[in-house]
């Protein structure tokens, strides 16, 4: 019983965590990463007001970037010009971090599918069919795995 107290007060409860506030990336090429994030998957980017105090410096000397999803979570870019992969294969994994994924209404995935080919992005595998939804995934101009998915129709 003991064990159990010692457990349960030691660790958040279910449901304390609400949600992804943000996910930093550290990008090689800040003008194609922008486009990709903002163009391409079309995310909007945060100007003016909107980005965080912490960030305006960096903002402001292009060595950062914002944009958030259609559920509020932010996508922090910083500019590392130095940036290289241990290997230059990005099939290579070489983060902690396996990939990002969005989610996509089905009636749309196969025009995102399109919208990736037409901007011929590195793909990486796919699209696939699971039990669980279609998907795709794809690399950002950084090497980093990105997913489009959808839930099973």
């Amino acid at each position: 019983m003991t064990e159990q107290l010692i457990t349960a007060q030691s660790a958040l409860r279910p449901g304390m965590l609400r949600r992804v506030h943000h996910i930093a990336l550290h990008v090689h090429d800040m003008n194609a990463s922008r486009h990709f994030y903002g163009q391409i998957l079309g995310l909007r980017e945060l100007q003016g007001e909107e980005v965080p105090e912490t960030l305006k410096a960096l903002f402001e000397a292009g060595e950062a970037a914002n944009f958030v999803t259609p559920d509020g979570t932010v996508i922090d870019l910083f500019w590392k010009p130095q940036l290289e992969p241990p290997d230059p294969d990005p099939g290579k994994e070489f983060t902690r971090a396996g990939h990002l994924a969005f989610d996509i209404d089905p009636a749309l995935f196969d025009q995102a599918v399109d919208v990736l080919r037409q901007n011929q992005i590195p793909i990486d595998h796919g699209p696939v069919s699971r039990p669980t939804g279609r998907g795709i995934y794809f690399y950002d101009p950084d090497g980093f795995l990105v997913e489009i998915r959808c839930d099973p129709v």
